[in-house]
């Protein structure tokens, strides 16, 4: 910044002028990428120096120059120093009192600057003036890299509304506008109401204190159009992060990537040469084994004769031995377990008469209450078996209702997984259809705005060729009526010789009038020059406008790429959601397979329950048939014994009479 200020001085000598101190103590403490020279009354000189410096400045990126009591002439050279400048972000024009001038040469800054994305141009008059603020909104609806302007307190009326409603339409990069305090009026908010659809950049727009009525001022923050844009910015602004963030991961990846490759060439290198090295010595020492290895392969075939003949005969005596060992085997297991078999066999004799004689002594003692208890028992597993009846009858109620439901949700999440692809894929033909309509308007759009540029080129070039025709054809009459002229002249001086005396008063009168028809010819001269300069500049105007219209068209073709790209991501970013929506209905399916696998594992385990508790009941019911059928021999045994008892009672009993009585037992009848 010492360099500018320096600048700054040599600039103020060179045209005369003493520079300000207070510029230069503000140069002096100024901070890296920002000018602030607010309050400080800048003379012309001033203003002139410092556009002069800020045509080829590549370190300011803000510029404030509010409150600076700039004239006319000073902020017409400060914005023409900036019309070139390729870095400042930021100007602060507040409280400058600009007026016509100000507001043409604000509009020829922003049809030529490429920069600056935020313009302050509060408390002034740029709108008190028509053809000068309607020449301000040419200029901003040809900018491209505006994004914030403020336009309070400049006395726009509704006409200069209505311009800006034009500007809008056309600008592709203004996001915030602020109109506040100014004189805008019912037309001029809907003129703005009407341009907010047209415009797809725009997402504030401020119209406090303009006597604009209440339902435009909702109409404006409620419109679809600015959410619809702020949505975008916020996109825009979420994208260039992630893309900041990805393309510095992609530099340190790429960085990484060059590391190890070094590195991996390093080391490859580094192996070639180890490898050449050993291939070196592996050769010479290849060579001498080969010669070692030929030597002993003779002898190695020699080996290999003699060690198959006696592979040959130790695999037969091993044969033989195998089969010795496994018969001599078999032979003491067969031996063995004939042993084991006849000593098992007197044990369990043994153990089957004790146990017979115990079994039939505990038996007939606790026969009575093993039947009582084996009554109980049996009522009791009847109890069970009923209980576990129903339990099972329950549970298999609750599987048919649990199955049937997980049916319905099946069948409901695949209607609603076609549903949700149906809808998609119709919303990709929309989307699809509307960029193809679109596109197809855009190019029917360019293409008659190009035959029309084309039709006015031609129109402009016949009268261009008329002109030219027209002049030439002047010229030539120019230069005729001048040669007749000389000629006419030749003739009346040699008249004027030959004659002198006679005719003087004749030929004096001849030469004033051919004097006067010289200056009638020398006048239509330059008439017919003043037309051929009118027709150049004309043609001038014709071609900065040719040219104009081409740079719009690049802008439209800018554009419309832009659009392309924003129904492109769009588009990705419906793919992207569906692809969500379809892993979300995968995870769902997933879930469902799951319980699936879940309630047929739960069926397995209830038929495995099922079986087990039917093999229970079978063999409990054997066990209650066997139980009975015991009970049923002991019945019949405990009848028997009763009976043999009730026989020996009755032989003891007339044994007894008899005793009793002397007579002997014989003569008694056993049926007494």
């Amino acid at each position: 910044m010492e360099e500018f200020r320096r600048s700054y001085s040599r600039l103020c000598q060179e045209s005369g002028a003493e520079p300000q101190e207070a510029v230069l103590q503000q140069l002096h403490q100024l901070p890296r990428g920002r000018l602030d020279l607010a309050t400080q009354s800048l003379t012309v000189d001033t203003c002139r120096a410092l556009g002069t410096l800020l045509q080829t400045e590549a370190l300011l990126r803000e510029l404030v120059l509010s409150d600076c009591m700039l004239s006319e002439e000073g902020a017409t050279l400060l914005l023409q120093g900036l019309c070139t400048n390729p870095v400042v972000r930021l100007l602060d024009l507040k409280g400058n009192n600009l007026q016509a001038a100000g507001a043409e040469a604000l509009g020829k800054l922003l049809r030529q600057n490429k920069s600056i994305q935020s313009l302050t141009l509060e408390w002034n008059h740029l709108g008190a003036w028509e053809d000068a603020f309607a020449s301000f909104c040419g200029g901003l609806s040809a900018n491209g890299a505006l994004q914030q302007l403020d336009l309070r307190n400049n006395q726009i009326s509704h006409k200069g509304a209505e311009e800006l409603a034009l500007a809008l339409k056309g600008n592709a990069s203004l996001q915030q506008l602020d109109l506040r305090w100014n004189n805008i009026g019912l037309l001029g908010g809907r003129a703005l109401v009407n341009c907010l659809p047209s415009n797809r950049t725009l997402w504030r727009l401020d119209l406090a204190g303009n006597n604009v009525p209440g339902d435009v001022l909702r109409a404006v923050g409620t419109e679809q159009a600015m959410d619809h844009n702020q949505d975008r910015h916020a996109t825009f602004r979420e994208s260039q992060a992630r893309t900041h963030v990805l393309s510095k991961e992609v530099r340190h990846l790429r960085e990484e990537k060059s590391k190890q490759f070094l590195d991996l060439m390093e080391t490859i290198d580094k192996q070639r040469e180890e490898m050449a090295r050993g291939s070196r010595a592996s050769a010479a020492r290849v060579g001498q084994l080969q010669e070692a290895l030929n030597e002993r392969q003779s002898i190695i075939n020699a080996l290999k004769a003699k060690l198959q003949m006696t592979e040959a005969a130790l695999a037969l005596s091993e044969q033989k031995a195998q089969d010795l060992r496994e018969l001599l085997a078999a032979a003491e297991q067969e031996q063995l377990s004939q042993s084991q078999k006849q000593a098992k066999e007197r044990r369990l004799e043994q153990q089957e008469a004790a146990e017979r004689e115990s079994k039939l002594l505990r038996d007939l003692s606790a026969a009575n209450e093993k039947n009582l208890s084996l009554r109980n028992q049996v009522d009791e597993l009847e109890r069970k078996v009923k209980s576990q009846q129903e339990q099972l009858f329950l549970t298999r109620q609750e599987l048919t209702n649990t199955s049937a439901e997980l049916k319905i949700r099946a069948v409901q999440a695949e209607e609603r997984l076609d549903m949700e692809k149906r809808r998609s894929r119709q919303s990709l033909e929309d989307a699809e259809n509307l960029r193809l309509k679109e596109v197809e308007h855009m190019t029917r759009h360019l293409e008659e705005s190009e035959r029309a540029m084309q039709e006015r080129v031609q129109r402009l070039e016949a009268t261009r060729l008329s002109l030219e025709e027209e002049l030439s054809r002047v010229k030539a009459a120019a230069l005729s009526q001048r040669s007749q002229a000389e000629e006419e002249l030749i003739k009346a001086r040699s008249q004027a010789h030959r004659e002198e005396q006679q005719h003087l008063a004749h030929l004096e009168d001849k030469l004033r009038l051919l004097t006067l028809a010289r200056d009638e010819a020398q006048g239509t001269c330059l008439l017919q020059q003043q037309k051929v300069v009118e027709a150049q500049a004309r043609a001038g105007q014709l071609s900065l406008q040719v040219d104009g219209l081409q740079r719009r068209l690049e802008e439209l073709q800018q554009e419309l790429s832009s659009k392309d790209q924003e129904k492109v991501a769009e588009v990705n970013r419906v793919r992207v959601e569906l692809q969500e929506q379809n892993g979300r209905l995968q995870a769902e399916l997933t879930a469902q397979e799951a319980l699936r696998e879940k309630v047929a594992a739960l069926e397995r385990q209830l038929k495995v329950l099922a079986r087990d508790h039917r093999e229970a009941l079978r063999d409990r019911e054997s066990e209650n048939a066997s139980l009975r059928e015991k009970l049923r021999l002991r019945e019949v045994e405990i009848a028997r014994v009763r009976d043999e008892e009730a026989q020996r009672a009755s032989l003891l009993q007339s044994a007894v009479l008899a005793y009793v009585q002397g007579t002997p037992p014989r003569a008694l009848s056993p049926q007494k």
